[in-house]
């Protein structure tokens, strides 16, 4: 039997995130910054049978779960056949996107079908206008639109991931809230990460999730409660409600201890942890799987106990390098 992807700690790896680009056709304000943004040319980025050929490697050492992410995965042309062969390959049982879902409306049946089970889309508010302002141009409506064709399509469960920022877009929690009342739509709140951050601009953005609580218990009763695929989240549903709201703490209550997840650069880099800049290229490797393994292998080996989000919004001294590369060149 083959070595299972677990590191020092441990942790058993299972689910690999594969950004698929580094570009986007929006700019929010936390993933990339307005204007000055270096793209990889054309060549760099891991071509579809390159990114089948490092998953078909890792299948045989436990990697069930899939995720596509960018940048947004939807820019890429063809993504639909790249999720037809990644689907039919022994061992994996799930494969999702998380997108900005601007394109989505267009295509959500098609990659259903490919073999797309669920999405993740990023929804950082709910007012046009402001919308336009934290994503730098994006239209409200055609996120809105890309929702209802995914629940038409069957993807299941359907999550929108909301940063939320203080003095931004804490205001519309109580909106959000309501969206998951009469619809099975699973609302996450997420903390504002200092990732690609070279300064300590991202601290004044930064709140506690403890506001979502207290809102959901000014207006609602709610329990905790279970969600397919919750990773880190932990959930809630309000009495009644069709859908879920989850608090997602990466930076003051950090579920490093329960990590099981790796990332794929769109330029063929693995990243151990999403906070610090080890990476290791696997792309000189793809089509020898044993090379290919090893590498993973020698990535988790390295790969920290932890972050140091916390120690760096607190401004204490922090172990290790934070990467310098922006959430779109990772793969959120």
């Amino acid at each position: 039997m083959k070595a299972r992807l677990v590191d020092p700690f441990g942790r058993i790896h299972d689910y690999l995130r594969i950004s698929v680009t580094d570009r986007c056709n929006l700019r929010c304000v936390y993933c990339m910054p307005e204007e000055g943004m270096q793209f990889e040319p054309a060549e760099q980025i891991m071509s579809y049978e390159e990114i089948v050929s490092v998953v078909q490697a890792l299948a045989p050492l436990g990697i069930r779960k899939l995720r596509l992410t960018g940048g947004e995965p939807l820019v890429r042309k063809g993504l639909d056949q790249l999720i037809a062969n990644l689907s039919v390959i022994p061992g994996i049982e799930d494969i999702a996107m998380t997108t900005n879902g601007i394109y989505l409306a267009a295509c959500a049946d098609q990659l259903k079908a490919a073999g797309l089970t669920r999405v993740n889309i990023s929804l950082d508010s709910l007012n046009p206008e402001r919308f336009a302002k934290i994503t730098r141009g994006g239209r409200l409506q055609r996120v809105l639109d890309g929702v209802r064709a995914s629940q038409k399509a069957g993807l299941q469960p359907i999550k929108l991931n909301v940063v939320l920022m203080k003095g931004v877009n804490d205001d519309e929690v109580e909106d959000f809230l309501r969206l998951t009342l009469d619809d099975e739509i699973h609302v996450r709140f997420i903390e504002y990460m200092p990732i690609g951050e070279s300064g300590d601009a991202w601290k004044s953005s930064f709140m506690s999730l403890q506001q979502v609580l207290d809102t959901c218990e000014a207006r609602w009763n709610y329990t905790s409660c279970d969600v397919y695929s919750n990773g880190p989240a932990d959930s809630y549903r309000i009495d009644g409600a069709a859908g879920t709201f989850g608090l997602i703490h990466p930076v003051s209550s950090h579920f490093c201890g329960t990590c099981n997840r790796m990332r794929l650069t769109a330029d063929g880099n693995i990243k151990p942890c999403l906070y610090w800049s080890d990476e290791f290229n696997v792309r000189p490797h793809v089509g020898n799987d044993s090379a290919v393994q090893a590498m993973f292998l020698r990535a988790l080996g390295v790969k920290p106990e932890t972050h140091d989000m916390l120690k760096a919004l607190k401004g204490e001294e922090i172990r290790g390098v934070p990467s310098l590369r922006h959430m779109s060149q990772i793969g959120g």
